[in-house]
């Protein structure tokens, strides 16, 4: 099988012959990160996950027609996320765990020959992503070699992102339900997003004044947002301005 007809190509489908002739391209090693957390009565628990991997299949494509090889590796599908822990199906690791998960993933991708790993991250909730920022540190410390870390919490990414997502209103909200509806439409529960009332409750405001969980700031049923207002096509122009994020990220850490 050659590799080059792979498209997307994954690490996990790959024999190890295989991937010992790919590690001799120095690819790219996109790595997809979610959560395994309530979003809304209408979105999946891997919701994070989901929107990753096809974030990362996306990508590989814009690469490889720069051309520029790359593979996606298996997903990571645990993380901090106790906002969410009150939810049923919710999985929520403590900060140590997930960082020595983070960075024995990539350390075992640089031992392995895969130096070039470029993080595909869709969980947003603030300790996660400092958890993320923290193993990047500790991996470039260790190996040696540079992480990309193409943060959409960044003020230059934020800003060009979605009404909805500059509020931080967007958790199972028109933002991630548009996602979804785009990468696998089967997976959203359309009947019961078309019929949710949007919650425009101020997330982030009450999460300054000490909230804790989604209940308490503003959340009952783990979604913010507008889910009723999605639409593929939405979904379709944010996964554009991501990927341009992700490419502009990984020049920056590689420069071609």
């Amino acid at each position: 099988m050659s590799l080059t007809a792979l498209s997307p190509c994954y690490l996990a489908q790959l024999t190890w012959p295989e991937a010992q002739a790919l590690r001799v391209q120095q690819p790219i090693v996109l790595l997809p990160i979610g959560s395994t957390e309530a979003h809304g009565p209408h979105l999946p628990l891997g919701t994070d996950v989901f929107l990753s991997e096809e974030l990362a299949r996306r990508v590989q494509l814009a690469l490889a027609a720069r051309g520029q090889c790359s593979v996606i590796a298996p997903p990571v599908s645990y993380a901090v996320t106790e906002f969410a822990g009150e939810f049923a199906g919710t999985v929520s690791l403590e900060p140590a765990v997930a960082m020595a998960q983070l960075v024995g993933v990539g350390a075992g991708l640089n031992r392995s020959g895969f130096v070039r790993l470029c993080l595909v991250n869709s969980h947003l909730e603030a300790a996660h992503v400092a958890t993320l920022r923290s193993a990047c540190a500790e991996l470039t410390a260790r190996t040696g070699h540079a992480v990309a870390f193409p943060d959409n919490t960044e003020r230059r990414w934020a800003r060009t992102l979605t009404a909805e997502f500059k509020r931080g209103t967007c958790h199972a909200g028109r933002y991630e339900t548009s996602l979804l509806l785009a990468a696998q439409p089967a997976l959203v529960r359309q009947s019961i997003s078309a019929a949710l009332p949007a919650n425009d409750s101020d997330f982030l405001g009450a999460v300054k004044q000490g909230a804790g969980t989604f209940t308490a700031a503003g959340g009952p049923a783990a979604y913010f947002g507008d889910p009723a207002q999605a639409s593929a096509a939405e979904g379709d122009a944010i996964y554009a301005l991501l990927q341009q994020m992700i490419l502009t990220t990984i020049d920056e850490t590689w420069p071609p």
